[in-house]
């Protein structure tokens, strides 16, 4: 009799464990016709299906799960709540504005989550409270304004890299980087950033590289004094750089932390690059500068005298990469700045339009050991004037690739006056034929011909290569 009564009572347990297997098997097999791509694999892959809603058959098996450029507006708290072992999640593109306090309490093992390029007007704290493993976070290219009365990222504690802003941002606010030490990248879109409290930064300990977007000249004087002893790599895009008196490092004391300084996209004047000169010497700790796709409105009519009055400058290494100067015809032969380059090792100015450097300048680059001068309008007869007797007395490496060279052997001429290179790129230039006998730098080990027209070799070529 017990055994029978207890009959019915299996069964319907047994019919329970099966209707939950069917209704998970049906919901996997949705989850299949909707993406392919997610039958039987952690990594699920529904970029660009159409999608109006997140799927449903998510579960503890998924670790990626990519759900970009879809049409999702809303994420719900039940859409993700299987999904305990997901670690990246990319969201990036759709038209999200709603998102349910409790949609990422289950995802305490996520990495990356990726919700930019959506429509969200504010951002939650409460999002990311129960996020303790994210590391990778994208807020960028949504519609809010600020961040919000306090920090939404106090929570994160595992935080390596932050990207966001957009371009309504326009108020960064003391406390709202509350609760982040440590930061590998932080990159901020704020190009029409019209407020910036000083000392919101300030609760970062170390970031290795931040980029930010601006257009005001005023804020980014702010930003540099409260990251002068946490930031390693500044990179400043889309400014246009006008006159600012103050001093970038007041009421600050060494040891400051900024190694390397790029503008990218940006805009200099003849007075501010003088400006900025005398202003970045107070920076003691800085050794990199470079430049990138910027303009420069002017002729080098820059004020030596002030320039050189300053003191010396800090900076090892100098790299100019596509710079554009309208004027470039009539700029000036920087006479006067030959205090300022004797401490340079590495230089770079590519894709510039360079098409010589006056001998009693070049002379004075006394420390150089690296000259990158690619993809110029260098041709022999202003290289014998650029490389002259006594020229870079102490450079190893030079790469002139990718100019007007025509004759090996005046090339050649011209590079032996350098007796300690011993690296030499001419690649890409338009050397046609190669002579008997040409004359080297002594210690030249490493040459780079490639790509010069050249059919064949003769005892031109160095022996100490």
């Amino acid at each position: 009799q017990t055994k029978h009564k207890s009959r019915p009572s299996n069964t319907w347990q047994v019919w329970a464990i099966y209707v939950v297997l069917a209704a998970n098997l049906s919901k996997q097999q949705e989850l299949k016709q909707v993406c392919p791509s997610c039958h039987n694999t952690q990594l699920c892959s529904c970029s660009s299906m159409g999608l109006d809603f997140i799927p449903t058959g998510i579960t503890d098996k998924i670790t990626a799960l990519n759900l970009s450029h879809n049409r999702i507006k809303q994420i719900r708290t039940q859409d993700l709540q299987q999904a305990v072992n997901l670690r990246s999640l990319l969201l990036q593109g759709n038209e999200i504005s709603s998102i349910d306090e409790d949609s990422f309490r289950s995802l305490g093992k996520l990495e990356l989550l990726d919700l930019s390029e959506n429509s969200l007007a504010h951002l939650s704290p409460v999002w990311f409270v129960h996020l303790f493993s994210l590391q990778h976070l994208h807020l960028q290219g949504n519609s809010y304004r600020d961040l919000g009365g306090s920090s939404p990222f106090s929570s994160l504690r595992n935080l390596s890299s932050l990207h966001l802003g957009n371009p309504q941002f326009s108020l960064i606010r003391q406390g709202n980087f509350e609760g982040i030490e440590l930061l590998d990248k932080l990159w901020i879109d704020g190009s029409s950033l019209g407020q910036y409290e000083p000392g919101s930064l300030k609760p970062i300990k170390k970031i290795n590289h931040m980029i930010i977007n601006l257009k005001n000249t005023n804020i980014f004087s702010a930003i540099v004094r409260d990251i002068l002893h946490s930031v390693i790599w500044l990179e400043v895009r889309e400014i246009k750089l006008e006159i600012e008196k103050k001093s970038l490092v007041q009421n600050s004391t060494p040891p400051f932390s900024i190694r390397k300084l790029t503008f990218k996209d940006s805009s200099f004047t003849d007075q501010y690059i003088s400006r900025i000169i005398v202003l970045l010497k107070e920076i003691t700790s800085l050794q990199e500068l470079e430049a990138i796709d910027c303009v420069l409105e002017g002729k080098g009519a820059w004020d030596i005298t002030e320039i050189s009055h300053s003191g010396e400058s800090f900076v090892e290494t100098v790299s100019i990469i596509n710079i554009m100067i309208p004027n470039f015809h009539l700029f000036f032969d920087l006479e006067g700045m030959e205090s300022q380059i004797n401490k340079l090792k590495r230089l770079t100015i590519a894709s510039s339009r360079v098409f010589m450097v006056p001998c009693r300048l070049a002379k004075h680059f006394s420390s150089l050991q690296y000259l990158d001068f690619h993809d110029n309008l260098l041709v022999n007869n202003r290289l014998n004037e650029t490389i002259c007797k006594g020229a870079w007395p102490s450079l190893q490496t030079l790469n002139l690739s990718q100019n007007s060279l025509k004759s090996l052997k005046q090339t050649a001429d011209s590079v032996a006056r350098l007796p300690k290179l011993i690296n030499l790129d001419i690649s890409l230039n338009k050397f046609d034929e190669v002579p008997d006998m040409c004359e080297w730098p002594k210690k030249l080990k490493y040459l780079n011909l490639s790509s010069t027209r050249i059919l064949k070799l003769t005892t031109c070529i160095p022996s100490t290569l």
